[in-house]
């Protein structure tokens, strides 16, 4: 078995060489206290109480979270939200933008109380605090962001928890906040990411990598594969598709605890590959966090384009690329990050040019258990990585 994590080891060693620039880059951003929390709330209050004094319609200033425009690329932290940038402001005096800020205000005293109180929420209690008011979850979910981006506060400062919708199973036990304790290798049954990852600690794992799965799907096969038992010691995780921040910050836990190589098993179009660019370099949306969300250090496990020739996977599986995948496989070429990744834009231009796409199932085409018996192990036995 040792053999088998030959180059993993190797690659472990290489990221340990790099981990000390990247923690003094990335230790910028630490918990912030509640009474600082209660603070800057009460600063806001105040600027429109000061507003109102003087006659004047009091407006909320926010950080635009939607423009690539405002976001700086940085290799080591991801994509990050630069300080000068383009602001959206909401008027409590114009009927665009009333309804946002009584939202905003809403949100801001159900913060207050529950910081004050030392109590947490739920996303979704906030939005039944007053389902009229806010009318859907998006917009509670959007508003909680824009505040956690406005006070500069990440959102577990807030005290507002969103249900988590990701899997973990393999070498891990760690312990909730509530003391209760979790052994992610005690069941076939994954478990459930935390809702509280800032709560989590005692972790305890020998394992040699993370892999993070892109699909349910994909992630139940190798648990009905017994795929952590077969390369133990390992950790495998999947956000569901497109990963929630819990999942993500549940990533970057394991990393900043273990420092073990974390590897991506996404589909290979561009829509997985975006996934995977997620967890490694962050959102434009969530810009404002990325100090806490990303992992510059993960590799493209598979489905790599070029797999898909190497392994002569039939071409009845295979699925010709839409106008709509081209553009975003176009808009993925684009974005600042590809320039440091040379192999990964080598395998995006050969999707481009062979003009397919792959989902990891069609590996089942060439044998049933061909993706946990032979594909993943002789990935990670001969490094077989981007």
């Amino acid at each position: 078995m040792e053999e088998l994590f030959t180059e993993v080891d190797k690659l472990r060693d290489q990221l340990l060489i790099n981990i000390d620039i990247m923690t003094d880059c990335q230790r910028v951003e630490e918990e912030i206290n509640n009474s600082e929390v209660l603070t800057r709330i009460e600063n806001i209050i105040l600027g429109i109480v000061t507003s109102l004094s003087k006659d004047e319609a009091p407006v909320l200033v926010l950080p635009n979270r939607s423009s690539w425009a405002n976001i700086n690329f940085d290799s080591v932290i991801g994509l990050q939200m630069s300080t000068g940038n383009s602001v959206t402001t909401v008027r409590s005096d114009s009927p665009l933008s009333v309804t946002k800020f009584a939202q905003i205000l809403k949100i801001l005293s159900v913060i207050y109380r529950l910081v004050q109180s030392n109590s947490y929420a739920t996303k979704r209690d906030l939005y039944y605090n007053n389902t009229q008011l806010f009318g859907s979850q998006k917009t509670v979910d959007s508003i909680v962001d824009d505040i956690s981006c406005m006070l500069k506060i990440p959102r577990r400062s807030l005290h507002v928890l969103a249900t988590s919708k990701g899997l973990i199973s393999g070498d891990l036990r760690y312990m909730e906040e509530d003391g209760t304790r979790i052994d992610c290798h005690s069941s076939s049954a994954a478990v459930a990411v935390s809702s509280n990852i800032g709560g989590i600690r005692n972790i305890i794992s020998s394992a040699k990598f993370v892999l993070i799965v892109e699909k349910d799907a994909t992630f139940q096969r190798l648990l009905d594969d017994d795929f952590c038992t077969k390369l133990s010691p390992c950790i495998i995780i999947t956000g569901k598709g497109v990963p929630d921040v819990n999942s993500r910050l549940m990533v970057r836990k394991l990393w900043d605890t273990l420092h073990i190589p974390i590897f991506a098993l996404v589909d290979a179009d561009p829509h997985g590959i975006e996934i995977m660019c997620i967890y490694k370099y962050g959102s434009v949306a969530m810009s404002f966090e990325a100090h806490s969300l990303t992992v510059p250090s993960v590799m493209w496990l598979g489905l790599l384009p070029s797999d898909l020739q190497r392994l002569r996977v039939p071409e009845d599986v295979l699925i010709p690329l839409t106008k709509r995948d081209e553009s975003k496989l176009n808009s993925l070429l684009q974005r600042p990050y590809l320039t440091s990744q040379p192999e990964w834009q080598k395998e995006m231009e050969l999707m481009k040019q062979s003009k397919v796409k792959a989902e990891i199932q069609s590996l089942a085409a060439i044998a049933p258990d061909f993706l946990t018996n032979i594909y993943l192990p002789n990935k990670l036995r001969y490094g077989g990585w981007v």
